[in-house]
Formats: C-alpha cells, structure tokens, sequence
C-alpha cells in the first residue's frame, strides 16, 4: 500500500516515546488501537512495503484499511498498557481482539470501617466507603506485594469476614506469627487499625524504607554467595517497584486524543449540503438506549469546531415514558433539554425549578445555544423533536436526522431524504457525532445493568454464591429489608447457620450506609 502524504508528515513527528496510536479509516472510525514502547519504531512497521508478505491476511485487511493515525505519549509501557485497554473499551475498534470484554485490571481495596479489615482484590470500584488501589497492570506483582506487606506489616489473610476463635484454631497466619490475631483479642482493633493503615501508606508508595532494607538484604545473600536467596530478594524487589511505581489513571478518553481528520473542510461541506449561512460551530446530538423498555437512558453529545467537547456531554434517564417508546423518549430528552438551556440564557432555575446532577452540573457561564441538533433516527424522531422546540419557542435552531441503514439526511419540511454517499465529508462528520451518541447512551445503559446486577452489597459478603442470594431474596425482598431482619429470622434462611447468619448481620451492619441506599433487589 503506498503511504499517502499526510501519513508520512506525522510519522516524522511521532516521538520516539511510550504510548498508544489508533488507527482510523476513511470515515474516521477508529479501526484499531495498539500500544508501543517507541511509537515512532512500531507505527512505521505497518507502512513498510518489504514486510507486505510476511503479513497474515488479516493484517494485511487492517494496513489496507488505515487512512490516518493518531498517538498518545504517556509516561511508562504500564501508563500504555492501561490505556490501551480504556481505549478499546470505549471504542471497540473492529481489528482488537483483546480488551473487549468486560474484564479490567486488578485492584486492591480495604474498608477500614470493617470490624477487621482486610485486603481484597477486586476488578471493580464501586462507592462503598472503601479505599483502592490500582489498577495494576500486573496481577502477580501485586499479589506478591500484598503478601509482603502482610508479612510486614502483621495483617490477617483469611477470607472470613469476621474471623473468631475457631477460625484462630486452624488459622495459618496467625500461628506463623504473621498475623497479630485481632480475632481473639491479641491486639485491639484500634491497634490493629494502625497496622492497616501503615500498609496503606507503603502501598501508596511511601516505602523507601522496605526499598532499602530489600536491596541490603540481596547484597548480603549474594555476598554469602546464597544466590537462590538473593534472587528471591530480586524478585520482591521488582515487584515492589512495579506494585507502587506512580501510573496515572484513564477514567476517560484523553481529551488530546483528535477523533476527526479534517473537520473545519467537513464542516464547511456540512453547511453547504444543509444551506447554512457559516458552517455549525456548536453540534449537539441526541440519542436513545433501552433494551424492552428497561433502563431507558438517552444521551446529549457536543461538538465544538468538529470535535467532541465532552466537558458538555449530557446523560439522561427516562422519567416519564413508560415502556419501549423512543418517539416519545425523543420528545422527553429534547424538552429537558433546551427549556433548561432556555431558563438558563434568561437568568432563571433549571427544569422544576433547580439543576439536576443527572442533567449535568450548573455550568459557571450558561451555555449558548447549538448552531445545529442532529437526531439519531428519521422522519417520526425529527418530528417529535421539531414540535418541542416549537413549543419552546427555538425552532430558528437547524434540526436535522440521520437514519443509519442507508446513512439518509432528514430535513424538515423535506418528503425525501438527502442520500450524499459514505464519502462525503459532511456524512463522515455526522457520523461521528452519531457514533459517539450511540457510544455513551450504550455505556450509560450497560452502566445502569451492570450497576442492578452485579453491585449489590451481598457480592461483598465472603463465601456467598448464586443460590444462597436467591435464599435470601425470596426471603426478604431486599437489602433494606435484609438490614432490618434479626439473627434469628436470618439463620431461618436456608443456608445460613448460626455462624454465617452471624457473620452476616455483622456485615451488614459494617455496610449500614450502602444497605440502606438500595432498596432493590439482593
């Protein structure tokens, strides 16, 4: 494939540093996203033309397909790693195949508000009060500085959530001396709050100490030419450095990363198809996510000179339609919307007379009006938006739809729709916006699921499986009522003994704050 100009210009200014590069194609999806200790080296390996046939045909599908590139330097390969796997999460590039799931790096967590904390690993952050650490690109290396520090640092490994003296009996940790036995009263819990939150500190990298006693005790085993020894100290050691070594954390895409190729040229032939006076500085796109009419979410995105401005991304949840109606969901969104920005301009309260948090914060300055709205869908979504901006007196602001199947145009007043081709620069911009509305209603509605699924406070509890929470739920109903129930009524529950009833109700009284803000489903 002959490499076009405009790639070979930014590949002689790609460092040759650490990072992540995208691959796009002709439309400006992002196709693939990789990562590369020298960018410069490991970007340019897919244009050379003497490695053509040694590519697989699946490689040789992606090179054909790439028509741009864009990078981003990070500190280290770890940095790279994890932003790599944020990346494809988000973008869900075809050529990936790793990182789609939705498994994520290891983590670390301790709720010091436990009766004995203790530290977990766990793949998901949730609200809880709790405090983490990572994520870690390395699984083993932290797992083994977890267990260092535990040795350290005297703490407990026992997966019981509130150990006692019959644990203590067959308890390795303790009769190792490893753990200080907060269990049969060897310590307080206030003292053994203190070993906990020494760890705390090491772990957040403040170890210059262990660091030091590490290297010391290498040297004098390899001086006592003890090599195996001396290589275990060499290990620790790495893993140390790699466990707190300072990585900075992606919770979204990288504002610097460009998601368009040309956008002022397709914003000048977006103008032009839809006869606008100057091409749309301010773009603001609509779409609806639900699946059976369940966890109905809709999501606002905003482009500013072509690109995404996600400092004014909006996610809504459905309030007043009930069941699968995206017309009316449309017309819900549309009108909290712009009566808000309305209210805004004028000087007056949001919707019902405040700001809603799900609606976005109170911005510093009101946010002016858009230069164009696209809808995500045809002629029944175009028109149920138009009234309400009716309705609102804004139906000077260009309102336009784009139906996915043939990529189609609506106007308004217009039977037919504009058919441009996938080429058009104006089609590829609209595309964009609506990739990306699709992108974070979709995640808004995954958000919410998995939220309902997975996060509920039992998934904490130690030991507990899938049948023993269906015990409960059809016992009790929910986590509120779970709270409120006594030892006796709990160890009624099949499943729950005396003892795990016990620990039970110590657990849930430890998560009061969590256990009285759901009352959903266990």
């Amino acid at each position: 494939m002959p490499v076009s100009d405009q790639i070979r210009k930014k590949l002689g200014v790609v460092p040759h540093k650490p990072g992540v590069y995208l691959h796009k194609d002709r439309l400006g999806t992002v196709i693939y996203v990789g990562k590369a200790r020298d960018l410069r080296k490991r970007i340019s390996q897919y244009f050379h033309p003497s490695r053509k046939l040694g590519w697989d045909v699946k490689f040789n599908a992606l090179v054909e397909a790439i028509y741009d590139f864009d990078v981003h330097v990070v500190k280290s390969e770890p940095e790279a790693l994890l932003l790599e796997s944020k990346l494809i999460k988000d973008f869900k590039p075809r050529f990936n195949v790793t990182f789609k799931d939705d498994k994520r790096y290891l983590m670390l967590k301790v709720n010091l508000n436990d009766p004995i904390p203790n530290f977990t690993f766990t793949r998901l952050k949730k609200d809880d009060g709790a405090r983490y650490f990572g994520p870690f690109p390395s699984a083993m290396a932290i797992r083994n500085t977890v267990a260092l520090a535990r040795k350290q640092f005297n703490l407990r490994g026992c997966r019981v959530f509130t150990p006692g003296e019959a644990d203590y009996k067959h308890c390795l940790y303790a009769h190792l001396k490893y753990c200080t036995a907060p269990c049969v009263g060897n310590v307080t819990r206030e003292q053994y709050l203190e070993q906990v939150k020494a760890a705390c500190d090491f772990l957040e990298g403040q170890c210059r100490d262990m660091q030091s006693l590490l290297e010391a005790e290498m040297k004098k085993a390899a001086a006592a030419h003890d090599f195996e020894k001396a290589a275990d100290y060499r290990d620790m050691l790495r893993d140390l450095k790699a466990s707190v070594k300072k990585t900075e954390k992606f919770a979204r895409v990288p504002y610097t990363l460009p998601l368009a190729i040309d956008p002022a040229s397709d914003l000048v032939a977006l103008a032009k198809v839809l006869d606008l006076p100057v091409p749309p500085q301010r773009i603001e796109g609509f779409d609806i996510s639900n699946i059976s009419g369940t966890f109905a979410v809709a999501s606002l995105v905003s482009f500013k000179n072509g690109r995404p401005d996600r400092a004014n991304y909006r996610r809504f949840k459905i309030k007043t339609v009930t069941g699968q109606d995206d017309f009316a969901s449309m017309a819900e969104v549309v009108r909290r919307r712009y009566s808000r920005l309305k209210r805004e301009l004028e000087g007056g309260p949001g919707e019902d007379g405040g700001l809603k948090m799900e609606d976005g914060p109170a911005p510093k300055t009101p946010i002016p009006l858009p230069d164009l709205i696209l809808i995500d869908g045809g002629k029944g979504q175009l028109g149920v938006a138009l009234e309400e901006l009716k309705k609102l007196g804004l139906e000077r602001i260009p309102v336009i739809g784009l139906a996915k199947e043939f990529e189609e145009i609506y106007l308004p007043g217009k039977t037919e729709p504009l058919r441009l081709g996938l080429d058009h620069p104006a089609v590829k911009l609209l595309q964009r916006v609506r990739d990306e509305c699709h992108r974070v209603a979709n995640s808004f509605n995954a958000q919410l699921r998995l939220k309902k699924i997975s996060e509920s406070v039992l998934d904490e509890f130690p030991g507990i499986g899938e049948r023993r929470k269906a015990a409960l739920l059809k016992k009790f109903g929910s986590v509120q009522r779970l709270k409120m129930a006594t030892l006796e009524q709990l160890a009624a529950v099949p499943g729950f003994g005396g003892k795990a009833a016990a620990e039970l109700k110590a657990f849930l009284e430890a998560r009061g704050g969590a256990a009285s803000a759901s009352s959903g489903p266990v």
